[in-house]
């Protein structure tokens, strides 16, 4: 049995969001608007107010974006905000141009004005879309949507679901949006994690299946901080795609499945449980079970079940890097509450830490608390890198490359799978190998936004 969830909110359940939605917007069109605005949604049962978020569309998340691998996606980003955005498409190794860093690869979009981008999507897969000006606070507020890159040939499932998770800071007394996002506590400790979880856009999402039935699931952690621990319950799945790259092989799921902050994994699941039962996608607590995704089983797909599925196909540039000749870097991680920085770089000054406490920043990379004008490495195409990562922190980061995915090298030396977002635990080293094939200038950082915002950001150049 999975017990039920202990409301933080005292709560008895949630009218649904993500009913009646459009399923996607498809890159045949001419070049259609993604407009953020402000909007009142019914977040919270009837007998609360309308809860006022930011959103692609008005929605929560935001409409899905589904394209075919290889096609090109035009989106004119229209901004409604009352303050000034851009989009990154997360995980997709397009043109830096279009990779939508306010600060670095483009001009944040004032409010009223617009951008137009236009790109190939070269990598079938799970990915998303967030704001990146301010997204400690944009993308809390809810700007943020998936977007799907599918293969030319689908695996053997009878359906997928896409499933967006995320948390939310509500005023329990209001129904809103709590606006402490700077706040000290959070920027210095494990990040921004709300006391609302819900999965596009709903507390209580329940999906029909039926036994045997197979799906794909693809998860989506678009919170600011927190880290899902998750488990199968009435299902049997094989993790087949991390941050939308497949693996060679698919893995059983035998175990607690983390998913961090920006992380995504792809799941093909079998329906086990029997009629009139449910099966669960399970949302391991420290002090409770509850259900993140309840399947209600209903009717038989069929009487027996299909064999263990093969691998999704590769896409491009996935060869193994050779680490002979490598170029080394480090990258250490200070700061934070319970940290052992005692000063760090700010504004070209050293600063002790109760200074740049003061100056909002609780974080650093390799001794400086904020983005550097010079990058991390300046890296040549071709040039294969293998990072040491330090966290000499108490606390876990989730470190996103853009651009370029790695693979974390273990301690015998193999090389683990594709990914863009690594979560390295608290005194934790991993180290990642990846081959420099993107020119521009990529970002580097923690995707604990409120983390990022406060020291936990660096780039690299490649040319």
């Amino acid at each position: 049995m999975i017990a039920t969830r202990r409301d933080a909110l005292k709560l008895a359940g949630l009218a649904g969001l993500g009913a009646g939605l459009p399923r996607g917007l498809f890159a045949a069109e001419e070049k259609p608007e993604l407009a953020a605005q402000v909007a009142r949604l019914q977040l919270l049962p009837e007998s609360y107010p309308q809860t006022e978020v930011w959103g692609y569309g008005g929605t929560i998340p935001g409409r899905e974006i589904r394209v075919g691998q290889g096609q090109r996606l035009r989106r004119r980003f229209v901004n409604d905000l009352p303050q000034a955005s851009s989009i990154h498409w997360h995980g997709i190794r397009i043109d830096n141009a279009m990779d939508g860093v306010s600060g670095l690869t483009q001009d944040a979009v004032a409010p009223g004005g617009t951008f137009d981008y236009d790109f190939v999507t070269p990598d079938a897969g799970t990915y998303w879309y967030h704001a990146h000006n301010r997204s400690w606070e944009q993308v809390a507020r809810g700007l943020h949507g998936p977007l799907i890159v599918d293969e030319a040939e689908a695996p053997d499932v009878d359906r997928e679901e896409v499933l967006v998770l995320d948390d939310w800071l509500l005023n329990p007394e209001t129904g809103q949006i709590d606006d402490s996002f700077g706040h000290p506590m959070m920027m210095s400790h494990g990040g921004r994690t709300g006391n609302y979880v819900t999965t596009n856009g709903r507390y209580n999402l329940s999906l029909p299946v039926r036994r045997h039935e197979r799906l794909r699931l693809r998860l989506i952690n678009a919170s600011n901080a927190r880290i899902f621990p998750l488990k199968l319950s009435g299902l049997e799945g094989w993790i087949v795609a991390l941050d939308g790259m497949p693996l060679a092989t698919p893995a059983p799921v035998e175990h607690v499945l983390v998913l961090g902050p920006a992380q995504r994994t792809d799941l093909i699941v079998d329906v086990l449980a029997e009629e009139g039962e449910t099966a669960d996608l399970v949302h391991v607590g420290d002090a409770e079970n509850f259900s993140q995704v309840v399947f209600t089983v209903s009717g038989t797909a069929s009487q027996t079940r299909r064999a263990a599925p093969v691998a999704l196909p590769p896409n491009p540039k996935m060869d193994l890097p050779d680490l002979a000749g490598a170029t080394p870097l480090r990258l250490v991680m200070s700061g934070g509450a319970m940290g052992r920085m005692d000063s760090a770089i700010l504004n070209g000054e050293r600063m002790a830490f109760r200074e740049l406490a003061a100056a909002g920043r609780f974080w650093a990379f390799n001794g400086v608390a904020e983005m550097t004008d010079t990058p991390l490495a300046d890296l040549g195409l071709g040039e294969t890198v293998l990072l040491e990562i330090v966290n000499d922190t108490v606390f876990p980061h989730a470190m996103h490359l853009h651009g370029m995915h790695f693979r974390e090298v273990s301690e015998d030396g193999a090389l683990g799978p594709l990914r863009d977002t690594i979560l390295v635990g608290g005194r934790e080293t991993r180290e990642i190998a990846f081959t420099v094939d993107n020119p521009g200038d990529w970002l580097f950082h923690c995707h604990m936004l409120g983390h990022a915002a406060s020291g936990m950001t660096t780039w690299v150049r490649v040319t």
